[in-house]
């Protein structure tokens, strides 16, 4: 029998869902999964924004931002994940030019030297539903009417009919902010900080923090009877073609040739490489 794990994240959760195959390989046999570009231009980004934002309102500038993006640089290029993505000089450039586009994307939707920031990179562990939840919330601020859950997003934003769906995250956050707190956030924000510069806001109340627990904890129970059973399913589809574990994956395997034959996979989906 597999063990669950002693925390259960949004990501992790994410993961499951997408793929229980997928999740076994991470989260159990605990194979490679390294970061591509995009995760790593979002890190930088999370970073910069998180040490500008943990100084006084009046140093809350695109100048001071600028300033750390430059002092934290060094440690981003020497990392073994930055380095395993072997970039060209001109690839580099554009990876910090990237960086920098979603860093500045926060003056697009808020003067962050008017924000009353409670804290930054928040680690809350608490039972949500009887599940064991784990997350890092990127900015808990405070307003008049009361805690704002805030989180930063460097990916493209979900179109309209999926905007829900992407605030489960920010409500499961707020679910644990007032487990730990007692005090039930006032609003969850989702920031976008791309190109397509977006904020998704949401009133935060009762019915949504139960409907996103149930849901969680319905994740967390079908995970368990997967454990208990040793089995974990595929779940295969267009992004079995980014899938680290397509290499040792039947399944993943088939889906990617029968994509490619129909023409429905895109000629660059790294997993091309793996089988």
């Amino acid at each position: 029998m597999a063990s669950l794990p002693k925390f259960f994240s949004i990501s992790a959760a994410s993961t499951y869902k997408q793929c229980p195959r997928k999740w076994k390989h991470r989260y159990i046999d605990k194979l490679p999964d390294p970061p591509g570009e995009a995760a790593l231009v979002g890190t930088f980004a999370h970073h910069v924004l998180e040490i500008l934002c943990e100084k006084e309102p009046e140093e809350r500038t695109t100048d001071e931002a600028k300033k750390i993006a430059r002092e934290a640089w060094p440690e981003t290029a020497s990392n073994k994940d930055f380095q395993s993505l072997d970039l060209s000089e001109a690839e580099e450039k554009e990876f910090r030019w990237k960086a920098w586009a979603a860093i500045d994307g926060l003056w697009k939707l808020e003067n962050p030297a008017e924000i009353d920031v409670l804290s930054t990179e928040k680690r809350i562990s608490v039972n949500l539903a009887e599940v064991p939840f784990y997350g890092i919330i990127d900015r808990l601020d405070q307003s008049g009417a009361g805690t704002i859950v805030t989180d930063y997003k460097t990916g493209k934003p979900p179109k309209p009919a999926y905007r829900d769906k992407a605030l489960d995250q920010i409500i499961l956050y707020a679910a644990a902010v007032e487990s730990e707190t007692g005090e039930l956030p006032a609003k969850g924000r989702l920031l976008y900080l791309g190109k397509e510069s977006l904020e998704i806001e949401v009133d935060i109340n009762q019915e949504l923090i139960s409907n996103s627990t149930d849901q969680f904890a319905d994740t967390w129970g079908a995970l368990a009877r997967d454990c208990d059973a040793e089995n974990f399913d595929t779940g295969t589809g267009p992004l079995c073609g980014w899938c680290p574990y397509a290499g040792i994956c039947e399944d993943g395997q088939k889906e990617i040739r029968k994509r490619l034959e129909a023409g429905r996979m895109r000629p660059d989906a790294p997993a091309l490489q793996l089988i």
